[in-house]
C-alpha cells in the first residue's frame, strides 16, 4: 500500500512539473509574441526582402531560353524553392537574438533566478517563437509565388514542404541559440549573421544548379545544408511526388528526396545534441 502511494505522489509530481513547464513555455512564447506586435518591423522586413528576391530575380531570368533549367521549369518556379528556404532559413538565423538582448539588459538573469519549474522552457519558448514566425514568413512567399503564377504544391508535396522547413528551422535554431550564449554580444551575433547568411545563400542551389557553377563552387552547394532543403521542396512543387527519384546530382553522387531529407533530420539531431551543453552550461 505505501509502495503505491509512493508511485501514485512522484507520478503525480511528475504531471505537476510537466504542467508548470508547459504553462512557463507558453507565458514566455506569449511574451515574444507582444513584442512582435509592439515592434512588427521584424516580421514585415523577414517577408519583404525575400519578396524583392522573388520578384525581381523572378522578372530579370523570366525570358531565359526554354529547356536551360532543369525539367524545363520556368526560372520562377525554379527560383521560389530558394526563396522559400532562404525566408526561413534567415528567420531562424535570428533566433538568438531575442535572447542575446534579453542577456545585455538583465532580463536573463532574472529568469534564472526566477522559480522555474524548469529553465528549459526558456529554450523551448525561443524554439516556438521562431518557427511560427519562419512558417508565416514562408507561407506568405509561397502565397505571392502562386499570385505570380509559379505553382502550389498539391497536399502531399506542402506536407514536404512544411517538414523541409521545420527540420531546417530546428538545426537552424538550434545554432543561433548556441552562438546567442557563446558570444559575448549582439554586435558579433549579427556581424556572425551577416557574415553566414549570403554566401551561403549564394553558395547554394537556390539561384542556380549545380551544373552552372564552376567545380569548386558546386562542391560547396553540394554539401550546403540550404541546397538539401532546397531540392526536397523543388521536388514537391515539380508534379507528382515521388521522394524515392533522384533530386540532386551532386560531384560525389545522386541523392534522392528521401536522403535529403535524412541528411536535415541528422543535421538536426546533431546540432541539437552539440549545443545542448552549452545551453545547459548557461542555464545552470
Amino acid at each position: 500500500m505505501t509502495s503505491t502511494k509512493a508511485i501514485e505522489s512522484i507520478s503525480s509530481s511528475k504531471g505537476s512539473v510537466r504542467s508548470d513547464l508547459r504553462q512557463e513555455t507558453l507565458a514566455l512564447t506569449r511574451r515574444l509574441f507582444i513584442q512582435l506586435v509592439r515592434r512588427p518591423s521584424t516580421l514585415i522586413a523577414g517577408v519583404v526582402q525575400p519578396l524583392i528576391w522573388l520578384i525581381l530575380f523572378g522578372a530579370l531570368f523570366s525570358n531565359a531560353p526554354e529547356g536551360l533549367l532543369p525539367g524545363g521549369m520556368s526560372y520562377g518556379r525554379f527560383l521560389g524553392a530558394g526563396v522559400i528556404v532562404f525566408t526561413a532559413f534567415s528567420g531562424a538565423l535570428n533566433a538568438g537574438l531575442p535572447v542575446m538582448f534579453d542577456r545585455e539588459f538583465g532580463f536573463l538573469n532574472r529568469l534564472l533566478v526566477a522559480p522555474l519549474s524548469s529553465r528549459n522552457s526558456i529554450i523551448f519558448a525561443s524554439v516556438i517563437y521562431i518557427t511560427s514566425i519562419s512558417l508565416i514568413q514562408s507561407l506568405a512567399i509561397m502565397g505571392t509565388a502562386f499570385l505570380l503564377g509559379y505553382g502550389w504544391p498539391g497536399t502531399t508535396g506542402l506536407f514536404v514542404v512544411l517538414l523541409t522547413l521545420l527540420l531546417l528551422v530546428f538545426a537552424v535554431t538550434a545554432l543561433s541559440l548556441g552562438l546567442a550564449f557563446a558570444l559575448p554580444g549582439h554586435i558579433e551575433l549579427i556581424a556572425v549573421i551577416f557574415v553566414i547568411n549570403l554566401p551561403l545563400l549564394f553558395a547554394s542551389t537556390a539561384l542556380a544548379p549545380i551544373s552552372f557553377m564552376p567545380v569548386w563552387l558546386g562542391w560547396l552547394a553540394a554539401v550546403n545544408p540550404l541546397t538539401f532543403a532546397i531540392e526536397p521542396i523543388r521536388a514537391a512543387y515539380g508534379g507528382p511526388l515521388d521522394l524515392g527519384l533522384v533530386i540532386l546530382h551532386a560531384p560525389y553522387g545522386d541523392l534522392t528526396g528521401y536522403g535529403c531529407l535524412g541528411i536535415l533530420i541528422a543535421l538536426s539531431i546533431g546540432l541539437f545534441f552539440l549545443i545542448s551543453p552549452l545551453l545547459n552550461r548557461k542555464l545552470a
